[in-house]
């Protein structure tokens, strides 16, 4: 099995899933349940960001290839989805179900965020070596504009605040012993750590439309 990433839209993906031996293959836009050959799918209801939010986890018998999750807005790279519907307490449970999936499953998240959530995650583990040098790979892919996902489930353990609440040092910054309580004034941090960056955005994105031609520079008197 094989996924092939597919960005659209401004910062979304969408996913292509391939079974190399039949050539079947199913489009993923984290909506779409529906399975082709021999590729099982199992539809896991992940409330937190949605109260509907839906994940998909899809693998192959008998395949040397990992299995693979399509987390959607419930796990991203180094972070989750902020809860617009669901609270903090069904967020961290739709986590913790996801971390039971094997290790090795590769994480196909719905947006590009990974250096904004990086960003956050160093900041409640400053002296997190794997936080360090995934900030940094994700830097070097982000100049040369290629995505950041997949990541793994072992790997998002390892640098992930979200799926690291029973964890010391990230008790230590929420100042809370209870792993749902940590997620949730974790939430509360990166909601306040996004809204000090947020003023650099419109700059930014009229930056953008100004080379994509959408704008029009001020005439020179």
């Amino acid at each position: 099995m094989k996924v092939k990433v597919i960005p659209v839209l401004e910062d979304n993906y969408m996913y292509l899933v391939i079974e190399e031996l039949t050539r079947e293959a199913v489009a993923v836009d984290v909506a779409v349940p529906k399975r082709f050959g021999a590729i099982h799918v199992r539809c896991l209801l992940t409330p937190g960001h949605t109260a509907g939010h839906m994940s998909y986890f899809l693998w192959e018998d008998d395949c040397p290839d990992p299995p693979a999750l399509f987390s959607g807005d419930a796990l991203s790279v180094a972070g989750c989805g902020s809860c617009l519907e669901g609270s903090a307490q069904q967020m961290y449970q739709s986590l913790a179900e996801l971390g039971t999936l094997p290790p090795e499953t590769k994480v196909f998240c719905g947006h590009e965020h990974t250096l904004s959530n990086l960003e956050f995650a160093q900041k409640v583990e400053p002296c997190n070596d794997h936080v360090r040098a995934k900030l940094s790979w994700a830097k070097k892919r982000d100049e040369d504009d290629v995505p950041t996902v997949p990541s793994t489930l072992g790997e998002e353990r390892l640098y992930n605040p979200f799926l690291r609440v029973a964890e010391e040092p990230v008790r230590k910054f929420t100042g809370k012993a209870v792993p749902a309580d940590v997620l949730e004034a974790l939430c509360k941090e990166r909601a306040r750590f996004e809204q000090a960056g947020e003023p650099r955005q419109p700059q930014a994105r009229a930056l953008l439309a100004l080379q994509w031609g959408l704008l029009s520079a001020a005439p020179h008197d």
